[in-house]
């Protein structure tokens, strides 16, 4: 730093870094009563040079002059500086003071009292250690010069350097602890703007993940419901029309497996939308539901499905999201038999195994590597039985069929 630099920095006052250094009200109060004092203790001046005998009778004019001065400088610039932190305007003031108290050190050394008052001005104007030093000691050695270069004849020059001496140090010492209290209470007033900015932050970042979280659900939903209803019309429909000239009795049928597949995906698509359990578990159990799905499939498809409940010992006692997600993975695994497996028979069982409980899709079709192959829908399945705690096994050889199973910790 240059000594330009430094010097401005010495009687400056620093610039605010943000923050108001107390709680507003306090601030206010602290304002409001400097401002107080203020005014009371310049009337007791203006009292004391107007029918006392603190000012001699041929400097009683030019003493309430300065005090006039010091008033109308201290209404015009004093109370910006001090309440509102106006730099340009403490200096200004602070130029006015040191000027004043030096001249009253010449014609009216007994008003002094006033440095009670003037030098914690100089800290709640200034707001920092270094530049209140620097005002301190220049008010202080200000009001020293006229008395010690002889204004005072009733004192000794060593008298009035060791009551000068004394204000400065009780002045330092009250400035230090009134700066050191603005500086941390700045600070906490930074801080707690900080933290009310990082709790909107988060509060935001929740909100866009709650968002996120709802899309996901959603388009969960969709892929397990309501895109595999859709599937199952386009393929029951081709079905149909390939049987209406040579069958029409199939046709039919599968023109009825239509209408039902619709009327499902249609209620499904509000329980979608308005957040419900899914349609097959409404008023069914996880049981009831499982062989609703397993009818239908092969109604759709024409295979056999033998649904097996011997192993579940009674019923399943799960929360309604555990068997949700038991339900959506027998959806994507007979979804995945009717794409993919060339299957003949398919077995769907549901079944309690230390301490789990599981749904498990096996059938006899084509097989595959799971090691190399991706199955549609079983990343997202995994993701959804991950968020109750469960699990999800692919078991596949080529050749051999594929058994999908779920499992979601029991009650």
């Amino acid at each position: 730093m240059s000594l330009t630099r430094r010097l401005a920095a010495a009687v400056v006052p620093p610039r605010d870094d943000g923050g108001e250094p107390l709680p507003e009200r306090g601030w206010q109060a602290t304002v409001t009563g400097v401002h107080v004092i203020s005014t009371v203790v310049w009337g007791l001046a203006v009292v004391s040079a107007t029918a006392g005998d603190a000012v001699d009778d041929d400097r009683r004019a030019a003493a309430l002059a300065v005090l006039g001065g010091l008033a109308v400088a201290y209404a015009v610039l004093g109370v910006p500086a001090i309440g509102r932190g106006a730099r340009r305007r403490a200096v200004a003031y602070l130029l006015v003071l040191v000027t004043a108290f030096a001249l009253l050190g010449w014609v009216a050394p007994g008003l002094l009292f006033l440095l009670f008052l003037a030098y914690p001005q100089v800290w709640f104007a200034v707001q920092g250690t270094l530049t209140g030093v620097t005002w301190t000691l220049l008010l202080g050695l200000a009001s020293a010069a006229g008395p010690v270069l002889g204004a005072a004849s009733d004192r000794s020059a060593a008298d009035v350097l060791l009551e000068t001496g004394i204000g400065i140090g009780f002045s330092l010492a009250l400035g230090v602890w009134i700066s050191r209290v603005l500086h941390e209470s700045a600070e906490r007033a930074s801080l707690i703007a900080q933290l009310e900015a990082t709790r909107s932050e988060l509060a935001a970042a929740e909100r866009e993940r709650g968002v996120l979280a709802e899309r996901e659900r959603l388009a969960q939903e969709v892929h397990d419901t309501l895109a595999q209803g859709y599937t199952s019309i386009v393929v029951l429909s081709q079905t149909a029309a390939a049987l209406v000239s040579s069958d029409p009795a199939a046709a039919r049928e599968r023109l009825a497996v239509i209408e039902e597949v619709a009327r499902d995906n249609l209620a499904e698509a509000r329980a979608v939308v308005a957040a419900f359990r899914p349609v097959a578990l409404d008023g069914s159990t996880l049981v009831e539901a499982l062989e609703h799905l397993a009818g239908r499939f092969a109604r759709e498809t024409g295979l056999p499905v033998r649904v097996d409940t011997q192993a579940l010992d009674g019923g399943t006692g799960l929360r309604t999201d555990e068997e949700v997600v038991l339900l959506r993975g027998a959806q994507e695994a007979l979804t995945n038999v009717r794409r993919h497996a060339d299957a003949t028979a398919v077995v769907l069982r549901l079944a309690r195994v230390g301490g789990q409980v599981s749904v498990n899709v096996e059938d006899d079709g084509v097989g595959f590597d799971p090691s190399s192959v991706a199955v549609s829908g079983l990343d997202g399945l995994r993701g959804r039985v991950a968020q109750v705690g469960g699990e999800v096994d692919v078991a596949s050889v080529p050749g051999a069929g594929t058994r999908v199973t779920v499992r979601v910790p029991g009650p």
